[in-house]
């Protein structure tokens, strides 16, 4: 692949001016850009990025000249007086809004029977250019003043407080105040008719959340809350105060990610900002809550300071993962935000990472296509922000807040790379951070650490099929008994006399795995001193090792055994998984599928019995939460009370279940009625309600659909405009591609649909997720071909190839694992 040149090398952006005039209802726009810069040695041409842009005149120096388009979405300025030195480039063009969800793009909401919108931006990775002409380079930081023109009315939001807004020619006139220098992916604002709350952090920052009218005021307070506690904190906690006058975070109908830390406007979708009272879980609370403080967390790593290239996006991404739990911790430590840390990111590291040809953290970018393939959050995100707590465990939390405040100090405003921060870790540590740390982010994989009585040794661990590894990492082991094990493991084999019931990693705090024989686990079990962390940790780390043939499956019964009497809801969601690993094994084998179901059910009975259907007066938020894994379970269990209570919950009406249920409740009902009508009905009330909430468990519960009829008519509103929003498209997806009994026609309607697929989602970050999903759920060898096959072709897309080939090293993993492990798996369940 040709490697895209760097423009910033060429000339060097110090401020834009930029005034838009947009007409939203013809989805066009007109623009002005005035750009002031530096033109660098040995260039007799000047080049900006511009991509859908119709540009009308080009000035250099006041002087109108030549352009030309180029590859790489490059806008060439030719002119015989190009010189070194400062230059003013004028460059006025016209646009379109398109429905893409990056570039300039409009938001859909209904209210009061009436259809409305907003209009919105989403810049990163490098989608600026689709709206100016640019350096669109993390590393051409600049200032930048903004002018809108647009209809009145409206709420008008920027990245900076409105400096002046008039009303010209029955248009409103926005002009924002300056902003710092910053990269040109952080450029954003919203605009529309949207509420709002406000409140002021200590020192004085004004911080309010926004949403469309469709939405209740009370849905605006949490978020609220937690903005203006985890500014406060950060501010403590990194040493340098917020650096804008104001922090805007607003709830987007539609919004391909997750959440965008756009500098002083955040952007975000509905259900990762907005907690209603009446709908909103525990769970869902505690999400809002991560994503309010990663985004957060960003206005220091990433907007402040920022990656030089997208080589270092870790340097955003895994320190934000890490920098939300931390937050969230010293917010609400009545969470335990280090177990959910453990139950969900450390999952998702440790499965993907496992697998031969899986991307490191830090790895070389040289084409614009290339960079949303980077955003894999199981690895830049979870698996980054492992390493990082690794290192902070490694160096002591005090150490590591030290170095942090010293980084941003020195880089405020700046671009860095990994060694701009080892440094500042080293100086505050008195350790050699680059040494340690360089082999983790550079390297993919993971070691797994056998141990026994005579010694302890490394290698790569690996699920499915790989080439043999010779990788070393410097492990920190974590050892129960860190007076007799050495700190770091540096070597393949260590020698030496271990205890017969010797714990490594203690803590999790590290990103591998350890190898314990069966009569040494039974020994660890046996201890008294097993936390929540120990016993999840445990757990997971044993479905690992099955998933890699280290283990064999049929040992998971036994092992879920020792876990009866829990009641830990973060263990708990681990023995479910157990249990999911389980459940792949019995789709062909009616016997074993009871036996299993029967099975799941007793493990999950005791806690059943003590929880019930509802919530006491001083329940604990784990109590609530665990009440609905022990349901899923119970209610897989086909208890017959257990499904009466559900009936019984479903016939009072879809708005009046518990929250914390209804997803439950609404799949249990679909999966045991076959008519079209429970269908219409869920698919009604989906299209109807403004709650992201409602809306995610009705389409967690309906793809829960068994019958051909009712398949065909949820897959026939995948393409269809008015049901399903593009955003959400993905969790549709993946919910009805791993349900055996939708898992073909869902695979069909992919290749089907797949030009479709392409002009939908093709340069969005997200357009990935297809082939990525769909490995998710296929588990034959005949759907292991036809994968293959269909997706070969596609190879040659940057975007496509690596998630592609990791798919078929996914599938062929769960292919070799049901072949190796079934038989004994389904005779065990037989015997039960």
């Amino acid at each position: 692949m040709q490697t895209v040149p760097r423009l910033i090398q060429q000339f060097v952006p110090d401020t834009y001016q930029l005034s838009l005039v947009i007409d939203r209802i013809e989805r066009r726009f007109s623009g002005t850009v005035t750009i002031h810069g530096e033109v660098q040695p040995e260039a007799n041409t000047i080049t900006l990025h511009s991509n859908g842009l119709v540009v009308e005149t080009v000035t250099y120096n006041g002087t109108q000249v030549a352009f030309s388009y180029g590859d790489f979405d490059a806008l060439v300025i030719s002119h015989n007086d190009i010189a070194i030195g400062g230059a003013t480039l004028v460059i006025t063009y016209t646009g379109i809004i398109t429905d893409a969800m990056h570039g300039m793009y409009p938001c859909y909401f209904d209210h009061d029977g009436v259809k409305k919108e907003l209009i919105a931006t989403q810049f990163e990775s490098h989608h600026a250019r689709e709206v100016f002409p640019c350096i669109d380079e993390p590393e051409a930081k600049a200032t930048f003043d903004v002018t809108l023109t647009t209809e009145t009315d409206i709420t008008v939001l920027g990245n900076m407080p409105v400096a002046s807004q008039r009303v010209e020619n029955e248009k409103l006139v926005t002009t924002f105040g300056t902003s710092p220098r910053m990269s040109s992916y952080l450029v954003a604002w919203v605009y529309g008719e949207i509420h709002s709350k406000t409140a002021r952090t200590k020192s004085g920052v004004e911080v309010n959340v926004w949403a469309t009218p469709a939405q209740p005021a009370a849905s605006l307070d949490f978020a609220l809350d937690h903005a203006v506690k985890s500014i406060e904190f950060f501010d403590d906690y990194f040493g340098t105060p917020y650096p804008l006058p104001k922090s805007d975070h607003v709830a987007l109908p539609d919004f391909s990610s997750g959440a965008m830390e756009n500098w002083g406007l955040i952007t975000y979708r509905e259900v990762a900002l907005l907690a209603d009272p009446a709908t909103t879980t525990v769970a869902s609370k505690q999400y809002i809550a991560t994503v309010i403080s990663h985004e957060l967390s960003h206005q220091w790593f990433g907007n402040l300071v920022t990656m030089r290239w997208w080589n270092n996006l870790w340097l955003n991404e895994s320190f934000a993962t890490l920098m939300e739990y931390v937050a969230v911790d010293a917010i609400h430590p009545e969470w335990n935000a280090w177990l959910d840390f453990a139950a969900n990111e450390s999952i998702l590291a440790l499965r993907r990472d496992a697998m031969d040809g899986v991307q490191s953290v830090q790895v070389d970018v040289n084409h614009p296509d290339e960079i949303s393939s980077l955003f894999d959050g199981a690895i830049v995100y979870a698996k980054g922000a492992r390493l990082m707590r690794m290192c902070q465990a490694y160096i002591g939390h005090e150490a590591f807040q030290r170095g942090l405040q010293s980084y941003f100090a020195e880089f405020a405003y700046g671009n860095t790379e990994a060694n701009d921060l080892w440094s500042h870790l080293s100086a505050a540590s008195g350790k050699d951070i680059s040494g340690l740390m360089n082999t983790w982010i550079s390297q993919s994989g993971y070691p797994v650490v056998s141990i026994d009585e005579s010694g302890i040794t490394q290698e790569r661990f690996f699920i499915g099929p790989h080439e043999a590894s010779s990788q070393l990492w410097p492990i920190p082991l974590g050892a129960e008994s860190p007076e007799d094990m050495p700190a770091l493991l540096e070597t393949r084999d260590l020698p030496m006399p271990i205890a017969d019931d010797e714990r490594l990693n203690v803590g999790d705090t590290a990103h591998f795995i350890s190898l314990y024989s069966d009569e040494h686990l039974e020994r660890i079990f046996a201890s008294t001193s097993l936390t929540e962390l120990d016993r999840l940790q445990l757990l997971h780390e044993q479905t690992l090792l099955v998933r890699g043939g280290r283990k064999a499956s049929v040992g998971l019964i036994d092992l879920l055994e020792h876990y009866r009497e829990e009641t830990s809801e973060h263990v708990w969601s681990i023995m479910a998984l157990a249990v999911g690993e389980l459940k792949k094994f019995v789709e062909t084998d009616e016997q074993a599928d009871r036996k299993l179901r029967v099975f799941a059910g007793s493990l999950a009975r005791e806690q059943y019995t003590r929880l019930g259907w509802d919530a006491g007066a001083d329940e604990s938020e784990d109590d609530t939460k665990l009440r609905s894994t022990i349901l899923s379970l119970m209610i897989y269990s086909q208890d017959p009370d257990v499904l009466a209570k559900v009936d019984e919950l479903y016939g009072a009406g879809v708005a009046q279940i518990d929250p914390e249920l209804r997803s439950l409740v609404i799949s249990s009902v679909v999966y045991r009625d076959s008519s079209d009508k429970i269908i219409d009905s869920l698919l009604t009330t989906y299209r109807t309600t403004s709650s992201a909430d409602l809306q995610q468990d009705i389409a967690s519960g309906i793809t829960s659909a068994r019958a051909d009829n009712q398949v065909s008519a949820l897959l026939a509103n995948f393409t269809e405009d008015g049901t399903i929003r593009h955003q959400d498209l993905f969790r549709w997806f993946v919910y009805m591609i791993r349900n055996r009994y939708a898992r073909t026609p869902t695979w069909e309607w992919m290749k089907s649909n797949w030009v479709w697929i392409e002009e939908t989602f093709g340069g969005d970050k997200s357009y990935s997720d297809f082939p990525r999903y769909a490995a998710s759920g296929l588990a034959t060898r005949k759907q292991r071909a036809d994968y293959s096959n269909f997706f070969t072709p596609l190879l040659t897309q940057t975007a496509l190839t690596r998630t592609i080939e990791l798919g078929l090293v996914e599938i062929d993993g769960r292919v070799d694992l049901l072949e190796r492990d079934g038989d004994a798996v389904r005779e065990r369940l037989h015997n039960l």
